[in-house]
């Protein structure tokens, strides 16, 4: 049997939630106050959608108020149907508002000043397209940082490699090469990578970063003799730079300190490992037209995926 609904208008809509409304309430007379009309005009209403629809719908009488098996059909169908509309209505009004609001972003460590990612010439983007987005920006620690993203307390954070968590979409966007450095008072400073053993390097102190780290850093410090802890590379290359302590950073950050001199990296073909930088998001979240922004000028730029 086909219905004869035709293009649906608000007329439609309306009647297909009255019927809504009066299958919840469980009849015609429970319906009244719900719906703030009465029983006669629900009983208007609901023959005109029969009739639009070519079906028997429900069923009234001294039996009480029933669905017929097509009534309990069109029912159901109906709660899809204004799940979809909502979520469509939303979407209308988000497109069609300016786009403004916060985006909140999180960076781990260093990696705000990281000349490669450029965070003011992505800002300076942002704003030249969404100028009335109100930034909001600080610096916490990884696993602070995946909190933040998963509660929705941020919109997008960046995170050095280390673990996957589920509910968090990972966009990647560069790598460091990580090496071990000692300072220039180090004993081993002076030595020739060719007599650096493994054994060697066990008999001096090592600062570790402080999180759990991925494999291949993991594998890097197996063995070493682990005697400080210092989560931010500033406090890492201090302690270093203090002469007591090996410790791994990234090259691109103890470039300046290898060029004037104050440390140097240790055994580079054996001892280094490679660290991605990812931004995350949450993976279902609620509509953000500033962030999504955001995220497609980030695959502009490394050609990551939204």
């Amino acid at each position: 049997m086909k219905y004869r609904l035709g293009q649906m208008g608000d007329y439609e809509i309306k009647l297909l939630r009255i019927f809504a409304t009066v299958v919840e309430c469980g009849g015609f007379s429970a319906a009244e106050s719900e719906l703030n009309i009465s029983r006669s005009t629900i009983s208007v209403h609901i023959a005109n959608l029969e009739a639009r629809l070519n079906l028997k719908l429900c069923l009234r009488g001294r039996s009480g108020f029933s669905l017929t098996e097509e009534g309990a059909t069109i029912y159901q169908s109906l709660q899809q149907m204004f799940d979809n509309l909502e979520v469509f209505r939303a979407t209308v009004n988000n497109l069609n508002a300016r786009l403004s609001g916060d985006l909140r972003l999180v960076f781990s460590d260093t990696v705000s000043m990281d000349s490669r990612l450029d965070l003011p010439g992505l800002i300076r983007e942002l704003h030249s397209l969404a100028p009335d987005v109100y930034v909001v920006a600080n610096v916490a620690s990884m696993s602070e940082i995946e909190r933040l993203v998963f509660n929705e307390e941020a919109e997008v954070g960046f995170i050095p490699s280390h673990r996957e968590m589920e509910g968090l979409e990972y966009h990647p966007l560069y790598t460091d090469n990580c090496q071990l450095y000692c300072h220039s008072s180090h004993p081993l400073f002076n030595e020739p990578d060719t007599s650096i053993t493994d054994e060697r390097l066990w008999q001096y102190d090592l600062v570790q970063g402080g999180v759990k780290q991925h494999e291949k850093a993991a594998d890097q410090i197996a063995g070493m003799n682990i005697r400080a802890t210092a989560y931010h590379y500033e406090a890492r290359l201090s302690l270093i730079l203090s002469g007591q302590y090996l410790g791994f950073l990234p090259e691109c950050y103890a470039a300046p300190y290898v060029e004037s001199g104050e440390i140097r990296a240790l055994v580079p073909t054996r001892k280094q490992f490679t660290l991605g930088l990812s931004a995350i998001t949450k993976s279902s979240s609620r509509v953000n037209k500033a962030r999504d922004l955001f995220l497609s000028l980030l695959q502009q730029r490394f050609g990551t995926q939204q």
